[in-house]
């Protein structure tokens, strides 16, 4: 199978990039049978190939698009159990906890890998 993948990769790229969304794209109309489904391919391409000229990172996103849904369905069914309330989620020490630890260190983490390196230029300048 390397064989035919050394050859793929022979292949110029604009004729493989076209190539990948001709098939991607019947591959969606295959499924669905809309022409709006196919729309909603090209604008997540779209999304992506800026997302990627931005340098965002692809793992986050894909976490959110596969836990997502799940997260929503537990979501619906908290609420229904507590028929529309949303002081479900702060009640309880651990439900309101979890909410502002997550806050707190999606705030903070970006600032440690400067912080470290604060300190080991400080630890450098002293050594000298």
């Amino acid at each position: 199978m390397i064989r035919i993948w050394v050859k793929v990769l022979q292949i110029p790229r604009p004729i493989l990039y076209t190539g990948i969304l001709v098939f991607a794209t019947l591959g969606v109309y295959a499924v669905s049978g809309n022409i709006e489904d196919v729309l909603i391919a090209f604008a997540i391409g779209v999304v992506a190939m800026f997302m990627r000229h931005l340098d965002f990172p692809i793992a986050p996103v894909i976490l959110g698009v596969i836990l997502g849904p799940m997260m929503e369905t537990q979501f619906r069914r908290a609420l229904l159990l507590a028929d529309n309330d949303l002081s479900i989620f702060v009640r309880r020490p651990l439900t309101l906890t979890l909410p502002i630890l997550a806050v707190v260190l999606a705030l903070a983490l970006p600032f440690v890998p400067r912080l470290f390196g604060r300190k080991e230029k400080l630890a450098l300048a002293e050594d000298d």
